[in-house]
């Protein structure tokens, strides 16, 4: 096959659905760069390119003669049509690829992320420059600061073997030691471990580490950990000033979040440690999304703190670590001074970003980081059924998840006996028997505003939060099961009942999610919000132009902020959402969408955090069987190059 028959197959193939304009783009251009690129390169351009879209770091060549199936998802006709393509040649072949690794538009295993050719082949893996350059630039740092933990653990060591020698301070980690035990009370002596506190071990660990993960499900206490953590590092400073700290997470949501996990914490800590321990806290700067702690520079991937001017930090601690995507850690890691200590908050068993890579996932993987990584393994919070029904997702154990989905229409986790969409409006407005609220709770209060300006932000704040208590979380974005079609059916139902009035697009009590970050305004991508009348504009709804004055309200904490409606270009209704969309947030009721057809979105770590992110009930709505177990066999791989180049430094 000649490099236009290929070009040709592939636009046959975009005409299809099987590619996406991108693809063949990207194919097109690889070809007006190197005219004499064969065939094979050509498909595999656009194939690297379709894959990074589905989250994918690089195409594995050999996997894509041997399980094409689970790393396109394709369906059965395009299926075949790639194996037709690929007979007279295999991409996992060293002929092939060293076919490949001469093309000036392959670099072949680089030693490091230099050069600008647009492919790059190491291992088996084709990559996208920029791709193959985040996972260097990750590993790297990871290198780097194992390095200055190295460095300065034998320099303590040199230090407390002279000081030993002086019997003039006492042996290293007593003082330590003694706070540990004040925090999490006297490690049992001869304990195994059945019987370890893993998050005193989590904050022994992350003492001495510059780059620490601390995993677990939720409830497990990642948070409460990292806030003895900061304790800890506080109490051990060097010098009277205390140490510089900044907590961030993906989004605003789970942002807010953390500072409220980390003040309640520290809160609770007040009665149980000396005076004077916990003063540095009054000085604790709120939580940030990572684009606004990087700074955002409109127009530009590019952030204002780099390795050129980094972050004046000396701890940063990452909530929701799951969703961070590989070239925001890249961009992350080389912002923090390899002085600092990084620690990653997440659980390793959630939906991987929207956008490429699993990078929480590799680094807990790696050997790199294997004594750097705690797990937490108790929940304080999921021991009822929804816990048990993650757990069971989480295990692959489809037939008990269904048994405990069936076990009672009344209780905390139940599936609906109707499998349409149409058993959603019903829960969407009222609840259901045993769980009880839906969208009814939040607008009941909508109709309450009150009179005075003063009770005003009170009130707005209430309204978010009873929003909260209630979500509807699908995997499609199109369809009848899909957001879009999701929420046109809930905000039509709601309108039929009464509940809210509609008109336009924007109107009062529409709930909106941001779609893309606008730091001017700062809003962020996945920022939820409602919209209201502010009470200004209260008096003179009804009158022409009223609704102009319409503001989008956000909650982050306690804190109330809002955006005129004619300024947010970037929304979408929200009533439904994605799961992906969901992570970082936690709602009280949480009914799953399960669209009728199988889809390659319905995975185990799809159902996992779709069900993790209810606090007190959680509805199955659409089919159980197949489904259930479907979903809960299908698991995400990634393709990733990342755990390979942080493996070498392991020992």
């Amino acid at each position: 096959m000649t490099a236009a028959d290929m070009l040709r197959l592939l636009e046959a193939w975009r005409a299809a659905g099987w590619l996406r304009s991108l693809d063949l783009a990207f194919a097109r251009f690889i070809a007006e760069r190197d005219g004499d690129a064969p065939a094979s390169l050509l498909l595999a351009a656009a194939l690297v390119a379709h894959l990074e879209g589905r989250g994918h770091s690089g195409l594995p060549c050999a996997q894509l003669a041997s399980d094409a199936e689970a790393l396109l998802a394709w369906p059965p006709e395009g299926l075949q049509a790639l194996r037709q393509a690929l007979v007279g040649w295999q991409p996992g072949s060293a002929a092939l690829q060293a076919e490949w690794s001469a093309r000036p538009v392959v670099q072949a295993n680089p030693a490091d992320d230099s050069g600008a050719t647009p492919l790059v082949l190491r291992g088996g893996l084709l990559y996208l420059r920029r791709y193959w350059r985040c996972e260097s630039r990750v590993a790297t740092q990871v290198h780097a600061r194992a390095a200055a933990h190295e460095h300065a653990r034998a320099a303590a060591q040199e230090g407390s073997r002279a000081a030993a020698q002086e019997r003039t301070r006492p042996q290293p980690g007593t003082e330590a030691d003694a706070l540990l035990d004040q925090l999490f009370g006297p490690a049992p002596p001869g304990a195994d471990t059945t019987d370890t506190d893993w998050q005193r071990q989590a904050c022994s660990v992350a003492l001495q580490a510059r780059l620490s993960i601390i995993t677990g499900g939720p409830g497990t206490g990642k948070t409460y950990t990292a806030a003895r953590l900061l304790v800890l590092l506080q109490a051990l400073r060097p010098g009277p000033q205390p140490l510089r700290v900044a907590l961030a997470a993906p989004t605003g949501k789970a942002a807010a979040r953390l500072r409220q996990s980390i003040q309640k914490a520290l809160h609770g800590l007040q009665q149980q440690l000396a005076p004077g321990l916990l003063d540095w806290a009054q000085q604790l700067d709120p939580a940030r999304t990572l684009h606004a702690l990087l700074g955002t520079q409109p127009g530009t991937r590019h952030f204002r703190h780099d390795a050129a001017n980094p972050l004046e930090v000396d701890v940063l601690i990452v909530d929701e670590a799951s969703m961070v995507h590989l070239e925001m850690m890249a961009q992350l890691l080389e912002a923090v001074p390899t002085t600092a200590r990084v620690v990653l908050l997440g659980d390793q068993d959630q939906l991987a970003s929207v956008e490429a890579g699993a990078v929480l996932g590799d680094l807990c993987q790696s050997t790199a980081l294997k004594a750097q990584t705690v797990v937490l393994q108790k929940s304080h919070r999921f021991d009822g059924p929804i816990g048990q029904l993650a757990l069971a997702v989480n295990r692959g154990d489809a037939a008990t998840a269904a048994g405990l989905l069936r076990a009672d229409p009344q209780g905390p986790v139940a599936a609906l006996p109707s499998p349409a969409a149409a058993a959603v409006w019903p829960v969407a407005l009222r609840g259901r028997p045993g769980a009880e609220g839906g969208y009814g709770v939040y607008l009941q209060l909508l109709s309450q505003r009150p009179e005075d300006a003063p009770a005003f932000d009170r009130w707005a704040r209430g309204v978010l939060q009873a929003f909260d208590g209630f979500r509807v979380l699908t995997a499609l974005r199109d369809g009848p099961w899909g957001v879009t079609g999701l929420n046109q059916a809930i905000e039509r139902a709601l309108a039929d009942a009464g509940l809210l009035a509609r008109r336009g697009e924007w109107y009062e009590g529409r709930p909106v999610m941001v779609t893309r970050n606008d730091a001017a305004l700062g809003v962020f991508n996945g920022d939820v919000g409602i919209v209201l009348r502010p009470p200004a504009a209260a008096a003179a709804a009804g009158r022409p132009g009223a609704d102009a004055a319409l503001r989008c309200y956000f909650l982050e904490g306690e804190d109330l902020r809002s955006v005129a409606v004619g300024r947010l270009a970037d929304v979408e209704t929200a009533f439904a959402m994605t799961v992906h969309k969901s992570q970082g947030s936690e709602f009280g009721h949480v009914l799953l969408a399960v669209p009728e057809e199988d889809t390659p979105v319905l995975t185990r770590e799809w159902l996992y955090t779709g069900i993790t992110r209810a606090s007190r009930a959680l509805t199955w709505a659409g089919p159980l069987n197949p489904a259930l177990a479907l979903a809960t066999a299908r698991q995400t791989r990634r393709v990733s190059g990342l755990r390979d180049l942080l493996g070498p430094a392991a020992g």
